[in-house]
């Protein structure tokens, strides 16, 4: 695990969750770094999504710390706001920067207050344990549901990527519960970067779904603070952001609520690459085709009526389904295959589904999700109390 030069991590519990356990975690740039975010689309917006892009604009790209608590989404609030503020001011105090430099983030309950004191009292704890090895503890402090930890790193032309992120419920991140955050001490002007950062988005966070809900908190920030004194080309650098974010999304998928399964869905010969992705989307977002992969039922006829409501327009006499590379749907009918077989095949950890739209384009898409299981109600039922 090589670490990105210049950056430091704390964590510690700060009395946010319920169970003894850091829910409050801080990343430090030592020097000034460019950054760039997206967020959530959703209507209803948590307080730390209104600030850090309030930030993120007065400064215009620039951030010193990111300030991310877990188990509480700090959103639909009376003091919502107020807690934010309140919060990354005392931390530039204790980092010696501007408060519009501290980006905050919150993942949690919704429409529980927030109390800003637990986060202001174990600001000298968190400050004071700041160190450049403590990368995992910050990565276990923002999980909440979550059974494993998230984490991806890639190395390019002697600059470093280090990422981390959290996600096993409510993700269907149409972005611009889940939040990351990637590090790299490549020198990358904030224009660029987010550039970098939308095309690496489109290609990860946004072609997974575990259960089709979208959090009012999702937050994907990058920062780059230059420590290597590297520069990279614009393409050596996209492809390493591509390769953290999208193992980071993966791993979410893997780790989805209640799942046994990952599912990987292809989609080639749609009208465009956006076409695809949108009928991959309502194939991983149909409960139907979910809980059949979670029974290891090849019951393709789900996945050709789900790609079907997508809205996009397609010749369902010219489509080819296979599941796990066996041949289930030809010319949109069904196909000879042995069921008994491929359920066996469907028993595994990974599944395959892969659409053609035979003669229809060149567009194509890869989207990630999992299957759906009576874990996810038996987590989500008493998720609040």
């Amino acid at each position: 695990m090589n670490l990105p030069l210049g950056f430091r991590y704390s964590a510690v519990y700060a009395g946010i969750r319920k169970v003894r356990k850091p829910d409050l975690a801080l990343i430090v740039s030592d020097g000034p770094a460019q950054a760039a975010a997206v967020f959530t689309t959703n209507r209803v917006q948590a307080a730390p999504v209104v600030v850090a892009r309030r930030h993120l604009e007065e400064t215009g790209g620039v951030a010193r710390a990111a300030l991310v608590n877990a188990g509480n989404a700090n959103c639909a609030t009376r003091t919502g706001e107020r807690v934010a503020l309140q919060t990354t001011k005392a931390a530039a105090r204790r980092l010696g920067c501007r408060p519009a430099e501290v980006l905050p983030a919150s993942t949690g309950v919704i429409g529980v207050e927030l109390d800003a004191r637990l986060i202001v009292n174990a600001l000298p704890e968190l400050a004071a344990g700041l160190a450049p090895d403590r990368f995992l503890d910050a990565a276990d402090a923002i999980l909440t549901t979550d059974l494993v930890r998230k984490t991806a790193f890639a190395e390019v032309g002697g600059v470093r990527l280090a990422g981390m992120t959290k996600g096993s419920g409510m993700i269907h991140p149409n972005m611009a519960t889940t939040l990351g955050f990637v590090v790299t001490d490549a020198a990358v002007p904030a224009r660029q970067l987010r550039a970098h950062l939308r095309a690496a988005v489109e290609r990860s966070y946004n072609r997974l779904s575990v259960d089709g809900d979208m959090s009012t908190n999702d937050m994907l920030l990058v920062m780059a603070n230059g420590a290597s004194g590297k520069r990279v080309s614009r393409e050596a650098f996209q492809k390493a952001l591509d390769e953290v974010c999208q193992s980071l999304a993966k791993q979410i998928a893997r780790d989805g609520e209640g799942a046994k399964k990952f599912v990987e869905i292809r989609v080639d010969g749609a009208a465009s690459e956006r076409a695809a992705a949108q009928i991959a989307r309502c194939i991983a977002n149909s409960p139907l085709v979910k809980t059949a992969i979670a029974g290891s039922d090849p019951n393709w006829g789900r996945i050709l009526a789900a790609a079907g409501y997508s809205g996009v327009s397609f010749d369902p006499s010219h489509v080819d389904i296979f599941l796990q590379g066996v041949r289930v749907c030809r010319n949109g009918l069904a196909a000879p295959f042995d069921e008994s077989g491929l359920k066996q095949a469907l028993d595994r950890n990974e599944v395959e589904i892969h659409f053609v739209v035979r003669g229809g384009g060149t567009g194509s898409a890869v989207f990630w999700t999992c299957d759906l299981t009576h874990g996810y109600i038996d987590i989500n039922a008493s998720y609040r109390t």
